[in-house]
């Protein structure tokens, strides 16, 4: 079953975001908490919202998304994690998880939908081909950590 997120399901999403840290080879740079995502995605200055995949009343996969401003195409969703836990991989989930985010980006009607995947994933690339995605090799990502900009 995909349904939108509560704040309940948070403890479980940390989880899998966890998990997914592990996967990507980078287990200590998960720094937020439980507190911080209910405040930020439930708070009166909400960032973010997002669909769970549930079997057996447990969460096996989350789609995690929010919105961006393009000064050149306007209103712009951002896709920032598809995660299913390994034992569920291969199952359908993800896909069920992206068609749902798909869904919000057409009755949204936003003109750009959006999301990064890292080069080595070579099953999350596949995924995405079938969609006739479009990979943009053109841009180079950047970013600033906490540190760096409190430094500044």
């Amino acid at each position: 079953m995909i349904r939108k997120g509560t704040e309940t399901d948070l403890p479980q999403v940390l989880a899998l975001v966890k998990e997914l840290a592990v996967f990507e080879k980078a287990p200590a740079e998960v720094e937020v908490s439980v507190e911080e995502m209910v405040n930020w995605g439930f708070g009166k200055d909400k960032l973010f919202e997002f669909f769970v995949a549930e079997k057996n009343n447990t969460v096996v996969g989350i789609a995690l998304y929010y919105y961006k401003y393009s000064t050149w195409k306007g209103k712009c969703l951002f896709l920032e994690d598809i995660i299913v836990t390994e034992s569920e991989r291969k199952n359908g989930y993800g896909k069920l998880l992206f068609n749902e985010v798909v869904k919000v980006a057409k009755q949204q009607k936003v003109r750009r939908m959006e999301w990064q995947v890292l080069d080595w994933n070579n099953a999350a690339i596949e995924f995405y081909k079938k969609y006739n995605s479009k990979f943009d090799g053109e841009w180079i990502n950047c970013k600033f950590t906490f540190d760096q900009i409190q430094s500044m």
